[in-house]
């Protein structure tokens, strides 16, 4: 049984209340159909299932379910300043959103960004949308996973602050809704997913990094 984000408690909470409601005024299953749609999607979407994490030192896992939207190799100029790889994974509705860290490491920054709210899957999302981005300070140097809201996703959660230890494949944020997440990491690794491929949070391995 997979638990559920503590974030998603009111609206699965809201949900069941009205289900109860209409179904104690009205007594009729038919106008019942709505809201207990509504309450079992958001038992759906705010699911938050364990997930086996690769026993693979050198693997950097997917912090996030959904489809790979694109890799590309970018100048990162705010928080990296250097030449990177950059990953980014597309979520529906119909994934979980739990977001997990790629790598072991300390948190150095988290920086949320207000913006705009276009479609997610198209590339100017990744800047122009509202977004958190958090730096991890890890034994391949510094990563950075940027949290995006979507069209429908308004919001974004990153649970850590700086200072903060995550271990890889830990839970450390949500994105209510559809959304992505964009990975940069250096160019020496070894990206071992494609355009379009599923990823799972925590158990894909995304790419691998040099054991020397």
């Amino acid at each position: 049984m997979p638990g559920f984000a503590p974030e998603g408690y009111p609206f699965i909470g809201g949900a069941f209340i009205l289900f109860t409601i209409v179904l104690y005024f009205t007594g009729n299953v038919f106008y019942n159909a709505v809201p207990f749609t509504v309450f079992l999607f958001m038992l759906y979407f705010f699911r938050d299932p364990d997930r086996d994490i690769p026993p693979d030192e050198f693997a950097i896992v997917s912090p996030a379910d959904g489809k790979i939207l694109a890799i590309t190799e970018v100048f990162e100029d705010t928080f990296l300043k250097e030449q990177v790889r950059k990953i980014s994974i597309f979520m529906s509705p119909l994934n979980v959103h739990v977001n997990r860290a790629p790598l072991a490491g300390k948190v150095k920054t988290v920086v949320h960004k207000a913006g705009s709210f276009k479609k997610a899957f198209l590339e100017e999302a990744s800047i122009k949308n509202e977004n958190i981005s958090m730096v991890i300070e890890t034994k391949i140097g510094n990563i950075l996973v940027r949290q995006v809201a979507g069209a429908l996703a308004r919001r974004a959660v990153c649970r850590v602050s700086p200072g903060d230890l995550l271990e890889r494949g830990q839970r450390y944020g949500i994105i209510k809704f559809s959304s992505r997440v964009d990975l940069y990491l250096p160019l020496n690794v070894d990206v071992v997913v494609r355009k379009d491929m599923k990823v799972l949070a925590g158990e894909t391995i995304i790419a691998r990094f040099d054991k020397k």
